[in-house]
């Protein structure tokens, strides 16, 4: 790690309030900046030049990463350099004139709303405690929309029944309050009664849905939940928690609902991240278009 590298991160996380996660990421583009900036003999932030910038541009390139991903370690060396112009640790920003890559908008896929049918009864057919949560779990991914985080970190307090709302933890820390329906309420009281008793022998667990071990849900174990139960359903996408997250979105905005509502149930910041939701819900228009137009 270059030098001030654990005093960045720890800045973001004190000061700048960012989600254990974001932080994660902002530590591992850190360390491919400093692993680079040591094979190229840069071991000092005074000798970093933007030429260097541009040549670790390059680098992410050649190793085949994402325009995505390589935004955002620029993005992180952008931001390490900007704390160290403000820490006094360099006179200057080599990163000042450098332009940020532009991303085409990427336009996430969905699952139909056929598949989420079938996804979810196939789940409620399987026997057992953990096919009782793991039917909760699933319903409460597509029902509320939320994160994979939110869902490992939801705790008993954040869930109100009768309501049928959650409060979820957003990033950066951010709460917010999403609704879900009868049918999700259903198999989450099912297994809140029936199942997470079990699970929580010593009764000392605050989080909702637990391990077979009575642990706290981790995310491996949620993708692996969602993609055993799309292959279950014969689903031949790549099914992921987000793509969940993805579909209710666009199933929501494809059944009118309003923009503005759709950017609080997801707890976005921005609108605009909200809005690739209705080019999803346009492009489909474009595709029954051209599927069923006789002179298409």
């Amino acid at each position: 790690m270059l030098p001030h590298g654990k005093d960045f991160l720890l800045h973001l996380q004190v000061e700048c309030g960012l989600a254990k996660n974001t932080l994660q990421a902002y530590e591992r583009d850190l360390a491919d900046f400093s692993a680079y900036m040591a094979e190229c003999a840069r071991a000092e932030i005074a000798a970093i030049t933007a030429e260097d910038v541009v040549a670790f541009a390059g680098y992410l390139a050649d190793r085949g990463l994402a325009p995505a991903s390589r935004a955002r370690h620029l993005v992180t060396v952008r931001q390490f350099f900007k704390f160290c112009l403000t820490e006094k640790i360099r006179p200057d920003n080599p990163c000042d004139h450098l332009d940020q890559p532009k991303l085409d908008r990427y336009l996430p896929d969905e699952l139909s709303p056929a598949e989420i049918e079938k996804m979810l009864r196939v789940a409620g057919e399987a026997t057992g405690d953990l096919a009782i949560r793991n039917r909760a779990m699933l319903e409460m991914f597509y029902a509320s929309g939320a994160r994979v985080s939110e869902i490992c970190d939801l705790r008993l307090r954040m869930i109100d029944l009768p309501a049928r709302t959650l409060r979820l933890r957003g990033k950066g820390t951010k709460d917010r309050v999403a609704p879900f329906g009868e049918p999700a309420a259903a198999a989450l009281e099912n297994y809140l009664q029936n199942v997470r008793p079990k699970l929580d022998r010593f009764h000392q667990q605050p989080f909702a849905f637990l391990s077979c071990r009575g642990k706290k849900m981790c995310r491996e174990n949620l993708y692996e939940i969602v993609r055993a139960g799309a292959k279950r359903a014969g689903i031949a996408k790549k099914v992921y928690p987000h793509l969940l997250r993805h579909s209710f979105a666009t199933h929501l905005l494809a059944g009118g609902a309003n923009l503005r509502a759709v950017q609080e149930m997801l707890g976005h910041v921005d609108l605009a991240t909200t809005e690739i939701y209705t080019h999803v819900h346009d492009r489909r228009k474009f595709d029954t278009y051209h599927d069923f137009h006789p002179r298409a």
